[in-house]
């Protein structure tokens, strides 16, 4: 007997993060049916900030978004890379980018983008405080199971719940967040004092600190350091700790923690996931962090997912067969996001290098090396039409 099932929408959406909030704004752009769960109560995102590299504006311009997310960003005319005494490694040539790609680069808050995209959604089409713990998938159906004990049932999945999907474990059992071998902290705090103006990245034997200024003078630091996954040392770290860790590198990072205060500390060890073989498995894609998660040594996640909106807006646009979609969606991001992937993990492999001799190596070169071949990485990236057929 044929399975029969009452369809609830046409498309369900499970993850309110970037890729999930960004592929609501897209089926609603084209009319098509969805609900989107998210896990928690609320949606606010975490006090972190990002960069939205010219990739990623291009894409929130083909979403029609563009105008107004350059209105809440902070605009990067530079971005450095130092060692621990300040002294300049590497400079990505920053203006000639965004005139080449047609694109700037802004830093933005996680918070104020995901209250942007939720303001672009209909109320009616969320479903907060839903988490999905697995999925039955059937010919032309499949049903999510909640937390709650509550179900939905639609046509197709969109999966887009993050490196640690529950739902892609279960589709892909072996592909569970791969550790970096370092560990992280972030915040964002007030810039009054400090005024910085210009985003860096610092490399030493400690590990690494980045900073950049973020809209409505906030500024927004990361520091990574070399670590056994869940360390219980470093996840009872205070900022005080940090101080101490840090108090040799360059001005002004003693200066940014002292200013931190111990609430404003978020902690996580940074993983990524290897990359997968598929993404599309008939009725249900993977995107963002779900189907690609990379470490954020390119500055790419939220980047990537913003890629897979556009690119799967334009496969549903020319194809009626949604599956067929999935699959094509499949073909035109494997190989990007693989590349993206790889390198980001060798550069920050490289970047945390803790072997002084190594280290003093690394740094000559950075130093010798012409500015093309140093944003080789940047260049490939950036060059490749994302929304063209590979």
């Amino acid at each position: 007997m044929p399975y029969t099932k009452t369809i609830d929408s046409d498309f369900a959406i499970v993850g309110g993060g970037v890729a999930g909030l960004a592929m609501a704004i897209a089926l609603q752009q084209i009319d098509k049916d969805f609900v989107l769960f998210e896990q928690t109560k609320e949606l606010k995102g975490i006090g972190a900030g990002f960069g939205l590299a010219a990739n990623a504006m291009r894409a929130l311009d083909l979403l029609g978004l563009r105008t107004e997310v350059e209105q809440i960003g902070y605009y990067l005319d530079s971005y450095h890379i130092l060692d621990d005494k300040g002294q300049l490694l590497a400079s990505p040539d920053t203006h000639a980018i965004s005139k080449k790609y047609k694109q700037q680069n802004f830093a933005i808050h996680r918070a104020d983008l995901h209250l942007f995209l939720l303001s672009k959604i209909k109320a009616q089409k969320l479903q907060l405080g839903k988490k999905a713990t697995r999925l039955e998938q059937h010919i032309d159906t499949v049903t999510l199971f909640f937390e709650d004990g509550t179900q939905h049932t639609a046509r197709f999945l969109i999966i887009a719940d993050g490196v640690r999907s529950p739902l892609r474990q279960q589709l892909i059992p072996s592909s569970k967040p791969r550790y970096s071998g370092y560990t992280c902290w972030r915040a964002t705090i007030d810039n009054t004092e400090m005024t910085l103006d210009k985003g860096t990245e610092t490399w030493g034997k400690l590990g690494r600190f980045g900073m950049t200024p973020l809209s409505n003078n906030r500024i927004y630091w990361y520091a990574c350091i070399n670590a056994t996954p869940g360390n219980p040392i470093y996840r009872d770290y205070k900022v005080s700790d940090l101080l101490k860790h840090f108090q040799s590198y360059h001005a002004p990072i003693p200066a940014i923690l002292a200013h931190t205060k111990d609430r404003e500390l978020i902690w996580s060890d940074i993983v990524d996931i290897e990359p997968l073989k598929h993404l599309a498995y008939d009725n249900i894609l993977l995107i963002g962090d779900a189907g690609h998660a990379t470490t954020p040594n390119m500055g790419q996640g939220a980047c990537q997912a913003l890629e897979d909106v556009a690119v799967l807006l334009d496969e549903l646009g020319l194809k009626q067969d949604v599956k067929k979609a999935f699959s094509s969606f499949e073909k035109r991001r494997l190989s990007r996001t693989k590349y993206i992937t790889d390198t980001s993990r060798r550069i920050g492999e490289i970047a945390q290098w803790d072997n002084s001799i190594f280290i003093s190596i690394r740094n000559m070169l950075m130093k010798l090396m012409p500015a093309k071949i140093a944003q080789k990485n940047l260049d490939k990236l950036l060059s490749v039409d994302f929304m063209k057929y590979p």
